[in-house]
């Protein structure tokens, strides 16, 4: 489009477009357009996906639950009403709906991020020597260490405060806030990352239960040798203040989900290492202590803050930014938490759905008529195969593949199998209504045609013609009915 309007803008007259100017504006993104051009994206049928999104989103809106959090003065001026989400998949395709464009701090949405910074810097072994995997079952700013006097995890405050201190150990503190900086605006796709002043100076002037975790930590030995704990605490509440908006945030969990490497510029900002482990951890402690739950509920990684964000990865998919304001008792976004539930519950995006067999949810990865053609498909095989199991276990597909066997490969009705019964004794005896109603109606056709058409090829595992094979075409009709 830039390129379209450039040469609008650079002509005199009317642009005509011809195929030196259609070259000109596709050739940079040529493989985009052809995937597009195919329906090769992720999300193949991407508008109906996105008006399942608009759905679910005003069903959360209706969630009128929550205070918004006040602790840190300036989170309390954002209004209760506002309530966007965003969404970018595995190969960039965009959707928002809501306050989106408005800028909000991370809060505890950074802790993944710094933790797959220090990661993809300095390997999983060193940063945990110095902080734990497991689940802590705590509120995520309790003075609380694990057995091995380690924070927790690097979800909680005691643990994100330990992994600040890892990033970029050694540098001035300017230099290590624009290191960080400069990784989030890659993970961002270069979209909107700010940072907000007043909201870390709030976060230095009320931290007072973040400093008693740093005095903690620093009693026990915590820190690396030689870190200034008051540096890391003034880090911390640094990184804490980054702002985004939902659409820059979803980006950034669409890097996380497409393996490291963001889907609108190809780049690839973090190890595959990072974000398997960021990713892990996300899943089993990144809900405060809610995490258990929204685990076993949604069965994403996902990460929420205070300021009402929550970051959602699908893996491999998409990733989410959903923005709320209004906080539940655990701290997280109410408006956020309804609107990932009602997502699982639409989509088979839950990580243990069963992809094949869970029919009752809509998988937006494939394409239309894909299911109804793959049990078709399937359906023939088993019944050439004699798979008297795989046929019982495809049972609504009968009637098609009846139909599709007579009406589109026109066999034989007639022939009797090794009993002397034809198809339509077999469908009479067992039963099938439905079958052998197609059954009568086809043989009156058949009867009246001159010469029968016969089935070609259509069961053969080599390309010559089956004519000489009747047999098989009737097992096959007769495995159906």
């Amino acid at each position: 489009m830039k390129q379209l309007h450039q040469s609008v803008h650079e002509s005199i007259g009317t642009v005509m477009m011809d195929q030196e100017l259609f070259r000109k504006c596709v050739g940079s993104n040529i493989v985009l357009l052809t995937q597009a051009f195919r329906k090769k994206f992720i999300i193949p049928d991407f508008e109906t996906f996105a008006s399942s999104i608009n759905q679910l989103y005003y069903n959360a809106q209706l969630q009128d639950g929550g205070q918004v959090a006040d602790y840190i003065p300036q989170l309390a001026k954002f209004s209760p009403d506002s309530w966007g989400v965003s969404l970018c998949t595995a190969d960039g395709q965009r959707y928002s709906v809501g306050d989106t464009t408005v800028p909000f701090c991370l809060q505890s949405c950074v802790k993944p991020l710094e933790y797959a910074i220090a990661v993809h810097e300095a390997g999983s072994e060193a940063v945990h020597r110095y902080v734990g995997k497991e689940p802590s079952g705590l509120k995520f700013n309790k003075l609380s260490l694990n057995e091995d006097d380690k924070p927790h995890n690097p979800m909680v405050n005691a643990g994100a405060i330990v992994t600040s201190s890892l990033v970029k150990p050694g540098a001035k503190k300017a230099e290590r806030f624009d290191y960080v900086m400069e990784f989030v605006k890659r993970m961002a796709g270069r979209e909107y990352v700010g940072f907000s002043n007043a909201t870390f100076q709030s976060e230095r002037e009320t931290g007072d239960r973040n400093y008693a975790i740093g005095y903690y930590l620093k009693e026990k030995k915590c820190f690396p040798e030689g870190v200034d704990m008051m540096a890391a605490l003034d880090f911390y509440f640094q990184l804490c203040s980054i702002e985004v908006t939902c659409e820059s945030g979803s980006v950034m969990a669409a890097t996380l989900a497409n393996g490291g490497i963001c889907p609108i510029t190809g780049e690839r900002v973090l190890s595959s290492e990072a974000v398997r482990n960021t990713l892990s951890l996300m899943h089993s402690c990144g809900m405060y202590d809610f995490s258990g739950q929204f685990a076993f509920h949604v069965g994403l990684p996902a990460k929420s803050g205070v300021s009402g964000a929550v970051l959602l990865v699908v893996p491999n998919i998409m990733g989410l930014m959903c923005w709320s304001p209004p906080l539940d008792r655990l701290g997280n976004s109410v408006r956020g938490i309804h609107f990932c539930q009602e997502l699982v519950s639409l989509f088979n995006f839950h990580n243990y759905d069963n992809l094949r067999h869970f029919a009752k949810k809509l998988d937006p990865r494939r394409q239309a008529g894909d299911d109804r053609n793959k049990s078709v498909v399937d359906l023939m095989f088993a019944a050439y195969s004699g798979d008297v199991t795989a046929l019982r276990s495809k049972e609504g597909q009968m009637d098609i593949a009846v139909q599709f066997l007579t009406q589109t490969c026109k066999v034989n009705p007639l022939v009797t199998d090794r009993w002397g019964n034809t198809p339509l004794d077999d469908a009479i005896e067992f039963s099938r209504d439905g079958v052998v109603k197609l059954l009568q109606e086809y043989q009156t056709i058949y009867a009246h045609t001159d010469p029968p058409v016969r089935l070609q090829g259509v069961f053969s595992h080599q390309d010559p013609v089956l004519d000489s094979d009747e047999h098989g075409k009737l097992e096959a009709l007769e495995g159906l009915v």
